[in-house]
């Protein structure tokens, strides 16, 4: 399985590396394909008939291109407001999470299907605005998503007794809670002194104001994390094992980026509010 999850990873790292090569505009159109798949699966585990499921996620994504291509997409005050409205979301989710870690609880579809549409929304739109950084400014962000998930995995697998959360993901363990810490962090913090320089979010963020962007990358991998068990606690619920089925060894495209979803519009929020606003990048 882990070979077969390997393989995967690289032939979505080609699609990427292929599509940043073509152009922005590439990488926004693939982007709206990664969420409304995502969109699709989240829509069915919460309730929603597989027809209509996939009806409303491509009717989404028609609609969040066409907003985008005709310039109609929130920015500024109006983007950075959403994005803090998706974050307390996700903070309201993880309290949620400890709360149906001590007993069984079940959230009622219509809630599931309105997380969905404004969290998958939202993570669309802080993606758009990490994209006019550029690419490499886009990539740092979700590379440190990935740098938390394999760390914890494998920290996890290493030195994982105590679980994180028995009821809802029993594979998790603090021991790749803290691996996550550690990785993300010291990796972030090597790269700002060796490469001051490079278009990095995470390292123009801790040379920008470096106590902030510690804490940033903290709550960073704590609602990475987050992101990973809520699906896992929707999949419970729906009695199913992964999302979907459409990548091999990881299971559906909400599988794969279930723990980015709370990440992008952090990463958005904590540019516009450092010294200089939204300027970092």
């Amino acid at each position: 399985m882990l070979r077969t999850r390997i393989l995967t990873a690289l032939v979505l790292l080609a699609i990427l590396a292929l599509a940043a090569a073509i152009s922005v505009q590439a990488l926004v159109v693939l982007g709206a394909v990664f969420l409304a798949l995502a969109l699709a699966e989240w829509l069915r585990l919460s309730g929603l008939p597989p027809r209509a499921a996939a009806a409303a996620a491509l009717l989404a994504g028609a609609a969040a291109l066409a907003c985008r291509w005709q310039g109609l997409a929130p920015s500024g005050p109006l983007l950075q407001a959403l994005c803090a409205l998706a974050c307390l979301a996700w903070l309201a989710i993880a309290a949620l999470l400890v709360r149906a870690q001590r007993a069984p609880i079940a959230v009622a579809p219509g809630l599931l299907v309105a997380l969905a549409l404004l969290l998958a929304g939202v993570a669309w739109l802080a993606l758009v605005d990490l994209l006019q950084h550029g690419p490499a400014w886009t990539l740092s962000v979700l590379a440190l998503v990935w740098l938390a998930d394999i760390a914890a995995y494998f920290s996890g697998r290493a030195f994982g007794v105590r679980k994180l959360a028995s009821r809802i993901s029993p594979g998790k363990t603090w021991a790749g809670v803290w691996g996550a810490v550690v990785a993300v962090v010291l990796l972030a913090e090597l790269a700002s002194r060796l490469w001051p320089l490079a278009p990095l979010w995470s390292t123009r963020l801790l040379l920008a104001a470096p106590l902030v962007g510690v804490a940033v990358l903290l709550v960073l991998v704590a609602l990475s994390i987050v992101g990973d068990l809520f699906e896992s606690l929707v999949k419970r619920q729906a009695g199913a094992k992964d999302s979907g089925r459409i990548l091999p060894g990881h299971g559906g495209v909400w599988d794969r980026i279930d723990a980015t979803l709370p990440v992008l519009p952090l990463a958005v929020l904590a540019q516009s509010l450092l010294p200089g606003g939204g300027a970092l990048g």
